[in-house]
């Protein structure tokens, strides 16, 4: 409106009779001159407040292209390559800079992306996608079929060790020609489409590079995808460190340009710094923060988003590292020790939820909840004298000098003692010193061990250096627990650090990747459950809530159904900061 207004004022106008009009005026007294100078005031100012109106009427209010957000993350990246991203912040930044086939949506649905289409055999085999010719990477070079061919055979490397390989092993990948692909695979697998979400990478640019250089290549620091946003500029400290990240909209994205121009990200050591940062005003927007953080935040103008995870945290038990938690009666006591009560209220504050099992809450239908058996459902509090009395009839006695349960064997002695490695994170510390002073009354010893994530991933995690491992999963949309408890998954680049096994479970998990129907899969999982919770390989803790804090400038946020924090990042290229005014006529 204000553009409008201006052009108007800005423009020569040409008054009939302007002469005879003006030596008329001439003639006027002072008195005469006055008032009709004031009648010409009130007559323009009424029509531009009229205008103004009329304008506002008919006007709307649309996204207009500009802005900048500053996001503030705990850590620094490390691997920002789809194919290795392990960490929050990794996968934040390779969720803006890489595009896949297809891309989720707040509602949980797949919708393309890279793909202009795409097909499903109806045995449930073969998937056909056909790529959009106008899809391009961030340096100028055409997506095609072969950056497909290439992404996806490099998830399966053996050597590259990808934590995407599970996802990909038996999927025969083939180019039909430039612009189009097929996906086969062994068995018919009916969550397999959301590993199309997976970031395409730019073939020219890696294929030089050997599978054991992949996590050394600078591409994975700066790398090139095709996503709605590519990387300007890294500042770094004086070691070298990358301390922010500069973030500018990518014009060709085939998504359609975001609206906000650039997205700032300050990378912080701890939650501490990250959030007197926020307060300081250094940043914008935090996430993934504990909630004892929320309180003090609230005051600084933000809007605090939350929603619930897929994401399971618990204890797992390392059999091969440990052998006493061989022994199913050391497992049960651990467990009917542990508060999970206090976790969530001392810890979470509300923001999770107990659970006593592998499916996090709500991930299935309401019927599909409620129909996994309550036999599973255990005291959410602690049951001290339960505990004991399990250890005690399994001849673990209490030693008086110690004051550690021991047991004596025909060969040995085995102590109740073992090590609980964890983040570092104030959550997962918190609830690691609740656990050892739940435990520590039963008679056992522990001893905790605190990573850095990025360590905790690759020195203790991967190479499975732990006895007992405080750690959360990500169960993902399509809740396939395949990856997490099937026993071929039991070493890297597999997920299931309980090292579990069983032949039952096996067959079951095997056979819910067969199915589409929720209705067919509701027995299997209520069995599959039923199955580990009798096992016990790991004591299920709760399930937390993502919580999001986004400055009010923002608009057009949604966040939906998210399964990982970079997932609020779904619909970024349709956020905006800046607004223009057009007449409704000429909004689409």
């Amino acid at each position: 409106m204000n553009s409008i207004l201006h052009r108007l004022l800005e423009k020569e106008w040409k008054i009939p009779q302007e002469e005879k009009i003006s030596n008329a005026i001439k003639n006027f007294s002072l008195v005469e001159k006055v008032l009709l100078y004031f009648f010409v005031a009130i007559f323009l100012v009424s029509a531009l407040t009229l205008l103004n109106e009329v304008s506002n009427a008919v006007s709307t209010e649309i996204p207009a292209y500009g802005g900048v957000l500053t996001e503030g993350v705990v850590g620094i990246p490390r691997f920002i390559n789809p194919l290795l991203a392990t960490g929050d912040t990794d996968r934040d930044l390779v969720s803006l800079v890489y595009s896949g086939l297809l891309k989720a949506t707040p509602d949980g649905k797949l919708v393309p992306d890279l793909a202009e289409s795409y097909s499903i055999s109806a045995d449930g085999l073969v998937y056909t996608f056909t790529l959009k010719k106008d899809a391009t990477f961030q340096d100028g070079t055409a997506v095609t079929a072969d950056d497909v061919v290439f992404t996806i055979q490099k998830a399966e490397s053996p050597t590259l060790k990808s934590p995407k390989r599970a996802n990909w092993d038996g999927v025969k990948v083939e180019k039909i020609d430039d612009n189009k692909i097929t996906l086969t695979l062994k068995q018919a697998y009916a969550p397999f489409l959301e590993n199309a979400t997976l970031g395409i990478l730019p073939k020219h640019i890696w294929k030089d590079t050997t599978d054991e250089a992949f996590p050394f290549n600078t591409d994975t620091v700066k790398p090139v995808g095709s996503g709605p946003y590519q990387i300007d500029t890294i500042e770094k400290n004086k070691t070298g460190i990358p301390t922010s990240y500069t973030l500018s909209a990518f014009k060709k994205y085939v998504g359609g340009e975001a609206y906000i121009s650039q997205i700032i990200f300050r990378f912080y050591q701890n939650e501490d710094d990250l959030t007197a940062a926020y307060k300081s005003k250094q940043i914008e927007d935090i996430n993934t923060i504990s909630p004892e953080k929320v309180g003090s935040l609230k005051s600084f103008g933000g809007t605090i988003e939350t929603n619930p995870l897929p994401r399971i945290f618990g204890v797992f038990f390392n059999q091969n590292q440990a052998p006493i938690f061989a022994a199913k009666e050391v497992r049960l006591a651990l467990s009917m020790a542990t508060n999970k009560d206090k976790i969530v209220h001392d810890v979470l504050l509300g923001f999770g939820r107990i659970i006593d099992g592998p499916i996090p809450p709500g991930a299935l239908q309401n019927e599909l909840d409620n129909a996994i058996s309550t036999s599973t459902r255990k005291t959410n509090g602690s049951d001290i004298d339960g505990a004991n009395a399990v250890l005690e009839n399994a001849g673990w006695k209490i030693n008086p000098d110690t004051h550690i349960r021991e047991k004596q064997n025909k060969k040995d002695t085995q102590v109740l003692s073992f090590s609980l490695a964890t983040s570092n994170t104030p959550e997962l510390k918190k609830t690691a010193e609740i656990l050892k002073s739940d435990w520590e009354k039963i008679g056992v010893h522990v001893d905790i061990k605190v990573y850095e994530p990025g360590d905790l991933s690759q020195e203790v995690i991967r190479p499975r250096k732990y006895d007992a491992l405080l750690f959360g999963e990500i169960v993902g949309r399509d809740l396939d627990l395949f990856a997490f408890w099937h026993s071929s998954q039991r070493n890297d680049p597999g997920l299931n650090i309980a090292l579990y096994t069983n032949v039952k479970a096996d067959k079951i998990l095997e056979q819910i990747r067969t199915l589409s129907d929720d209705s067919q899969k509701m027995d299997l999982y209520a069995q599959f459950e039923a199955e580990l919770v009798k096992d016990t390989p790991a004591i299920f803790l709760y399930a937390p809530d993502f919580i999001y804090i986004i400055p009010q400038k923002v608009r057009g946020f949604s966040m939906g159904e998210v399964t990982t924090p970079s997932e609020r990042f779904l619909t970024v290229s349709k956020w905006y900061i800046d607004t223009d005014k057009v007449w409704k006529i000429f909004v689409k």
